[in-house]
């Protein structure tokens, strides 16, 4: 959600600023914008929609200069306008701003601070360019001098980080942020309150960016800062300080991803590259995890003994999305192997119910960034009550992963498509190791957890064959792309893989889809079917089967057309529905790792039918870093 790009160094600002914009696409955004200094002055270029749009415009303007920053826009205050794009500029033009984030008190600000100022565009953003000219020109004058809007022309000698410092003391809100100042060709500042920042350290240059993958293909050492932070960059160094002037002194974390990692590989869409990828990605999951002679798992980044392991009476999964779906694979794991009451947490809802919470309670936040607001803030919340706070994320040095007190990286590689794939699986896979090291301390046995070893060692040859259903499944969707509506149904651990299947649709090609378990239709979604209403169904050989194949009845009695997705060799499924896809068995708690990758193929070849961006959907954020 929004995405900032920032350089500084001894080479052209600009290719460097729309290349990281690009890598910034699987955010999610509206419109962007680049300002760039030289020369003694900065040209700020905006343009509604995609980058492309800016590269068009970039095309008949010269913007050279070693010196900018970027930004891609989600609105949030005002709409899609470009005045309304970032970057902001105060009164003289002199002061250029890039925010993610919301600022809770602009018009409160803007009342009574900053009378006289004029702002130009509806977002709350541009307060910050303001208050930050309006305190960078009283650094100037006598402390007494009230704020006004600066005179132009007005020699710069004022003091720019500690006008953004006492601004940022003002506001009240999130904000990741990068300033520049005409008359500082040579100086950038970054701050972070919830909203991330890394910075990118190179030779004799740096970089700014939301995450890290702006800066891969130039450097992967990284410092990333953290809220209440503010860095002083330019291109001899940098200096990190919090809002009260005072110095934090930080080492530069090396990143394992590389640029290679994040191309599509020759294929269309990173979608269908990241869906491909999860053989090779659950195999990075499980590395060095599982222990064949005990059956068990041990995920070190735990930090918990084994009596702070057996104190534990309750398990809180909490996620957003597609992680919440992850976890719902999580509960049943941790209930059905260690005995552990488990509950899944929407995180939005989680803080505002005044949740129970005590020292032998176990909270994991789920995250593929790591920076999911919501989760963020109902993690601060467990950890204020006193629980067992740990992240499972996939960014390393995310919020979560310096937050929490231990956890596990699920290892799925940059995902650069918004409707997440690779992280999906790689979650559910650490989950359910979490609860089989869990289970083998209470009551699974020796033989059990060998069994669920030995198919978690066969899960990624199982999942090529999977992703070999592709054709098949793309045929399937040419027969039913005429359809508005779709339900989804699974029972037990693949209820989830139902919602994740409805959810794949929803989000890329605007289909619209519910999901329910199966013995739920009857309660009130069965008055949907008809011969235009589409069901597809999980019906795969496990305890359940045979309830499932009592709800593939019903829907075949009301003439509903049926996909089903079946284990390899059920020829019974092909009585009962339309269209069959077969995967490959495996234990039941690790179904919904095979059993989803068709439904992610389906929404996939749906989209791509009907014509839609499958690797940025309207309306959608990769990273939901406001609430």
């Amino acid at each position: 959600m929004c995405g900032i790009v920032g350089y500084i160094g001894n080479k052209e600002a600009l290719p460097i600023l729309v290349k990281g914009l690009r890598r910034l696409e699987y955010r999610g955004y509206d419109s962007a914008g680049v300002a760039v200094a030289h020369g003694g002055n900065i040209k700020r270029v905006r343009a509604v929609g995609k980058i492309d749009n800016l590269a068009d415009k970039l095309q008949s303007e010269k913007v050279p200069g070693t010196f900018g920053i970027a930004h891609t826009r989600w609105a949030t205050h005002g709409g899609v306008t470009e005045e309304n794009a970032h970057p902001h500029s105060d009164c003289t033009g002199k002061i250029i701003v890039a925010h993610n984030g919301i600022i809770e008190n602009y018009r409160e600000l803007q009342h009574n601070l900053l009378v006289g100022h004029t702002f130009v565009s509806k977002t709350d953003t541009e307060i910050l360019a303001h208050l930050i000219e309006a305190f960078y020109q009283d650094s100037v004058k006598p402390a007494n001098t009230p704020l006004p809007p600066s005179e132009g022309g007005m020699a710069a000698t004022g003091d720019l980080r500690t006008a953004v410092e006492k601004a940022l003391r003002k506001v009240r809100g999130t904000y990741g942020l990068v300033v520049m100042h005409q008359d500082h060709p040579d100086t950038l500042i970054a701050a972070r309150l919830g909203s991330p920042l890394v910075i990118g350290v190179g030779d004799h240059e740096y970089f700014v960016a939301s995450d890290t993958s702006p800066m891969l293909a130039y450097t992967q050492q990284v410092v990333f800062l953290d809220d209440g932070e503010l860095a002083e960059i330019t291109p001899n160094g940098f200096q990190i300080y919090n809002l009260h002037s005072q110095r934090v002194h930080k080492q530069s974390e090396q990143i394992d991803w590389n640029e290679s990692e994040a191309e599509k590989n020759g294929l269309p869409h990173f979608m269908l590259k990241e869906i491909f990828d999860q053989p090779t990605v659950i195999k990075d999951a499980l590395r060095g995890r599982l222990v064949e002679d005990d059956g068990t798992a041990h995920l070190g980044g735990l930090n918990m003994g084994e009596v702070e392991m057996r104190s534990v009476n309750r398990v809180i999964l909490i996620a957003c999305g597609t992680a919440s779906y992850a976890a719902m694979v999580g509960k049943y794991a941790f209930e059905r192997l260690a005995g552990i009451p488990t509950e899944v947490e929407v995180a939005s809802e989680f803080r505002y119910r005044d949740p129970i919470l005590d020292n032998h309670t176990l909270v994991f936040g789920i995250s593929q960034s790591g920076e999911t607001a919501d989760t963020i803030a109902a993690l601060r919340e467990a950890k204020r009550k006193g629980a067992f706070v740990r992240g499972v994320v996939n960014v390393i040095g995310s919020t979560i992963a310096r937050e929490t007190d231990g956890g596990t990286y699920i290892h799925a590689g940059p995902e650069m498509a918004v409707a997440s794939t690779k992280a999906y699986t790689n979650m559910i896979a650490v989950l359910v190791m979490y609860a089989l090291q869990f289970g083998r301390l209470r009551r699974v046995t020796v033989a059990t957890g060998e069994r669920l070893v030995k198919a978690f060692r066969e899960i990624s040859v199982k999942m090529e064959q999977a992703l070999q259903t592709s054709d098949k499944v793309k045929q399937i969707v040419e027969k039913y792309q005429g359809h508005k509506n779709f339900l989804f149904l699974g029972r037990g651990v693949n209820f989830p893989v139902a919602l994740e299947g409805s959810l794949k649709l929803k989000e890329i090609t605007y289909i619209h889809s519910e999901a329910y378990p199966g013995g739920e239709m009857k309660h009130g979604p069965i008055a949907l079917l008809s011969p235009e209403f589409p069901v597809v169904a999980i019906m795969t050989k496990n305890q359940l089967y045979d309830k499932m194949r009592s709800n593939i009845e019903e829907i075949r009695a009301r003439k509903a057309p049926i996909i089903l997705i079946a284990t390899e060799g059920d020829e019974a499924a092909k009585e009962l529905a339309d269209d069959v896809i077969y995967v490959p068995p495996t234990m039941e708690l690790l179904e919904p790792i095979i059993n989803t990758i068709p439904l992610q193929l389906f929404a996939y070849h749906m989209a791509v039918l009907l014509g839609k961006d499958v690797d940025r959907p309207r309306n959608l954020a990769k990273s939901v870093t406001v609430e």
